[in-house]
């Protein structure tokens, strides 16, 4: 069996806040650390079935950046929604609700 490694470094300020959020992953082909302003980790926990949370962003990530990405990660589980289930339905009104928060974001594709 293979085993792949992802690891996070978050960097805070005196007051906890996120200054810079590193990753670094055992298969990447890039094996620095590599900056990002943004994560959003959820874990499927089927002991309780429920979902754990981990949202974190940096003191100096935008709010255009930030729209962006919410944009891009709503898209993004649609995508893993569709690969995991085939639920083609819901994936589409995901979709068009992907449109419409771009839309009202005004966030240029």
């Amino acid at each position: 069996m293979k085993t792949s490694e992802i690891k996070l470094t978050i960097q805070l300020d005196e007051n906890n806040i996120p200054e810079n959020i590193l990753w670094e992953a055992t298969d990447a082909e890039n094996k620095d650390k590599q900056v990002v302003k943004s994560m959003m980790l959820s874990m499927w926990d089927p002991s309780y079935k429920n979902t754990m949370h981990i949202g974190l962003w940096t003191k100096d990530m935008q709010i255009e950046e930030m729209k962006r990405y919410f944009y891009e990660t709503l898209q993004t589980m649609g995508d893993t929604f569709l690969r995991a289930t085939g639920e083609t339905n819901i994936v589409e009104d995901l979709r068009d609700y992907c449109a419409h928060f771009a839309d009202k974001m005004e966030i240029t594709k």
